[in-house]
C-alpha cells in the first residue's frame, strides 16, 4: 500500500496545520500535524509532513519520542541541530507542564512510596545514574525537585555542598535524595550506604535533615528510612 503526501503549499489553505489549529482547535490536530507545526519547514527534498512522519515512525509512540536525545534526532536526514533543539525544547516544556499539573506545588508526601510513585517517571529509560534531591518545607510538602548530577552507568559523583546550597536557596526544611540503579537491582551498594551516612551527618550539622534516600528501578524502590527507620 502506498500513500500520497502533499506538500504543505499544495494543500488547500484550510487544510494546512496552522490554519486547522486556528479553526478546529489544537486538540483536534493529529500528532503529525502538531509535529509539523513545531518543525515549521522541511527541506528541499523532504516536505515537513514527510519529515514529521519519519520522526513518528522512528520513535513509534509519543512516550518514546519524549525520551529522544539530540544525537538520535540528528540521525534523521533533514533534522539539523536547530530543529532538534526546537523539538526537544517543546518536549521538555510539556514535561514540566505535566509535572506542575500532576504534582501541584506544595504537595504533601509522608511516605517513601508516595515519593517514589510521584517521581519514578524521572528515571524512565535512563541508562546511567541520575541523582535528584526533593526539597520539602516544615510540613513535609514538596517545594521542588532538582536534578543535581548525572553519572556513569555504575557511579554517580555527588557533592554535598551543592545539595545543601539548593536547600538554602529554597528555604527547605528537609531533603529526600533519589537516584536510580540502571541495572534494576535497588539493593544499595557500599558506596550508597557510606554516602548516605555521611550526608545524614552533614544534614544534622546544617540543620536540614536528610529524611530518606530512595534508590529506584523501573518498578520497585529501596528506602533507607523504611529499612532502617532512619536514613542509616
Amino acid at each position: 500500500m502506498s500513500f500520497i503526501y502533499y506538500k504543505i503549499k499544495e494543500l488547500p489553505k484550510e487544510e494546512r496545520p496552522r490554519e486547522r489549529f486556528v479553526h478546529v482547535g489544537r486538540e483536534n490536530l493529529s500528532d503529525l500535524e502538531l509535529l509539523a507545526i513545531l518543525l515549521k519547514t522541511g527541506t528541499k527534498k523532504k516536505d515537513v509532513n514527510v519529515l514529521a512522519l519519519e520522526i513518528l515512525n522512528k520513535y513509534e509512540t509519543l512516550s518514546r519520542l519524549s525520551m529522544a536525545t539530540l544525537s538520535s534526532l540528528l540521525e534523521i536526514k533533514g533534522i539539523g541541530q536547530v530543529k532538534a533543539i526546537q523539538l526537544l525544547g517543546a518536549v521538555e516544556l510539556g514535561k514540566r507542564i505535566w509535572i506542575q499539573k500532576e504534582n501541584k506545588p506544595l504537595q504533601k508526601m509522608t511516605t517513601a512510596k508516595e515519593i517514589w510513585e510521584s517521581s519514578k517517571y524521572l528515571f524512565v529509560d535512563k541508562n546511567q545514574e541520575y541523582f535528584y534531591c526533593l526539597y520539602f518545607d516544615n510540613k513535609q510538602k514538596l517545594i521542588e525537585r532538582k536534578l543535581l548530577f548525572m553519572g556513569t552507568i555504575n557511579r554517580s559523583v555527588v557533592h554535598p555542598r551543592d545539595i545543601f546550597r539548593e536547600a538554602y536557596l529554597l528555604s527547605a526544611s528537609s531533603i529526600v535524595c533519589m537516584h536510580n540503579h540502571p541495572s534494576g537491582d535497588v539493593k544499595p551498594s557500599s558506596e550508597d550506604i557510606l554516602f548516605t551516612r555521611n550526608l545524614m551527618e552533614i544534614g544534622k550539622l546544617q540543620g536540614i535533615p536528610i529524611v530518606d534516600h530512595i534508590i529506584v528501578a523501573e518498578d520497585t524502590y529501596y528506602s533507607f528510612y523504611e529499612k532502617h527507620h532512619s536514613c542509616i
